[in-house]
C-alpha cells in the first residue's frame, strides 16, 4: 500500500536525522505542524529531544494535542522516539505538566546510585520482553544508541517490550500497546539495527498494521 507518513514538527524533534533515515528506506514523510496537516496521513512519528515541560508546551501551541489524543484513542499507528516516548505517558519527574496520557505510567529520573553517568549517552543492548513491530524474533541483543536522563515506568508491564541495562538495573527501551509504540533510543542513529527496526515498522504499516497486545 502507498503509505502517507507524518513527522510531527513542534520545535523539539531531531527531524533531519529521522527524515534522512526514512529516505534511505525509500519512505517519504510530511511534516505535521498543525491539525490541517493530518489530513490523509496514515501513521505518525512523534520525535523529541530536550526537556518534558517545554516539549508539552510546544506541542500544545501547535493545537495538535486534542488531535493526538483522538488519534491514540482511535488506535491509529503512532511511533514515539526518545522524548516522544516520554510524552506518551501521564507525568514526568522532569516537570509538572501532564503528558499525553496515551500510556499509563510515569517517567522517572535515572537512578543516581548507579555506576553509570547521567545522562545515559551511548550504545546499549536490548533485552526483549515481548513482541512488537520493531523487534525481530531472530535478534535478541541489538545494540542501539541512547541519549537520556529519564526513563518511562509503564503501569502495565505488558506494555514493556524491551529494556536496556543501566548500571545494575534495567530501564525501559521500547513500549507498545495496540498500534501505539515508542522507543527511548534513537533508531535513526542506531546504525543497521535501528534502520532494520524502522524497516520492520514500515513493513507492518504497509501490511495493514495489525494491533499488537
Amino acid at each position: 500500500m502507498n503509505l502517507n507518513l507524518g513527522l510531527i514538527d513542534y520545535g523539539m524533534g531531531n527531524l533531519h536525522s529521522v527524515e534522512k533515515c526514512l529516505e534511505r528506506l525509500g519512505q517519504s514523510c510530511s511534516l505535521i505542524k498543525d491539525a490541517d496537516d493530518l489530513e490523509s496521513i496514515d501513521a505518525l512519528i512523534l520525535p523529541g529531544v530536550g526537556a518534558f515541560d517545554p516539549a508539552m508546551a510546544n506541542l500544545r501551541a501547535t493545537g495538535l494535542v486534542p488531535h493526538l489524543l483522538r488519534w491514540g484513542q482511535d488506535n491509529r499507528p503512532l511511533l514515539g522516539i526518545c522524548l516522544g516516548l516520554q510524552l506518551l505517558f501521564e507525568q514526568s519527574d522532569e516537570g509538572s505538566d501532564p503528558g499525553l496520557g496515551l500510556l499509563a505510567g510515569r517517567v522517572e529520573r535515572l537512578p543516581n546510585n548507579s555506576r553509570e553517568r547521567i545522562p545515559h549517552m551511548g550504545w546499549a543492548p536490548l533485552k526483549h520482553h515481548g513482541n512488537c513491530p520493531l523487534l525481530s524474533n531472530d535478534a535478541h541483543s541489538e545494540w542501539v544508541y541512547f541519549v537520556h536522563s529519564y526513563a518511562a515506568v509503564p503501569t502495565d508491564r505488558n506494555d514493556l517490550k524491551a529494556s536496556a541495562p543501566f548500571g545494575d538495573q534495567e530501564v525501559t527501551a521500547i513500549v507498545w500497546r495496540g498500534r501505539l509504540g515508542a522507543c527511548q533510543f534513537h533508531p535513526e542513529k542506531s546504525s543497521d539495527a535501528g534502520e532494520e527496526m524502522l524497516k520492520r515498522w514500515l513493513t507492518w504499516l504497509r501490511r495493514g498494521a495489525e494491533p499488537f497486545p
